[in-house]
């Protein structure tokens, strides 16, 4: 009884730490993650707005049709890259991942506070070579470090009405995504 009993306790540990360590590496064996889904359809270091969402046919899982969308591959082995997004009327957020799609930064339109979304993205080898200006604040520049040096933001705006979303698209074209200039 009690030996049945180990076997089936076995059993169970066995299932779960196969079960953890398959969850685990999904990510690194996916072949179809959303870098490699967008390389097609974006620039690299440039803004590209997305089609509109199609029921079925989104690019990406889980898209929303009232939301407009912009992406930005970035490539930070040529030097740090300059992010600006003017905000819409509704709500504009700008989320950052790494090439394999984990979130590490984002930030909307109420904690910008500003009518736009201006930032500097760098690896922290990059970081640590900016030098200190005594009289440029961290709220006058908002610097993030990337944990790699390729990557997404992506740029969402709300279109609170479908009427408004020609509107919430203009805004997302004008924003913009490029290495500084050194």
């Amino acid at each position: 009884m009690v030996r049945g009993l180990l076997w089936i306790l076995a059993a169970i540990l066995l299932g779960g730490i196969v079960h953890l360590s398959t969850v685990l590496a999904m990510p690194q064996a996916a072949k179809q993650d959303a870098y490699s889904r967008l390389a097609p359809l974006t620039p690299v270091n440039a803004m590209a707005p997305l089609a509109a969402t199609q029921a079925g046919a989104e690019i990406m899982p889980f898209m929303d049709p009232a939301f407009a969308t912009a992406v930005c591959r970035y490539d930070l082995s040529s030097g740090p890259l300059k992010l600006i997004a003017p905000v819409s009327q509704a709500y504009t957020s700008v989320t950052f991942y790494t090439r394999r799609s984990v979130a590490f930064y984002a930030i909307n339109d109420r904690a910008a506070g500003r009518r736009t979304i201006e930032l500097d993205l760098m690896t922290a080898a990059q970081h640590a070579q900016v030098p200190e200006d005594e009289e440029v604040t961290a709220a006058d520049r908002l610097i993030i470090e990337s944990p790699t040096t390729m990557g997404l933001i992506v740029l969402r705006a709300l279109a609170a009405e479908p009427s408004l979303m020609p509107m919430t698209r203009q805004a997302l074209a004008a924003s913009t995504c490029r290495i500084q200039a050194q």
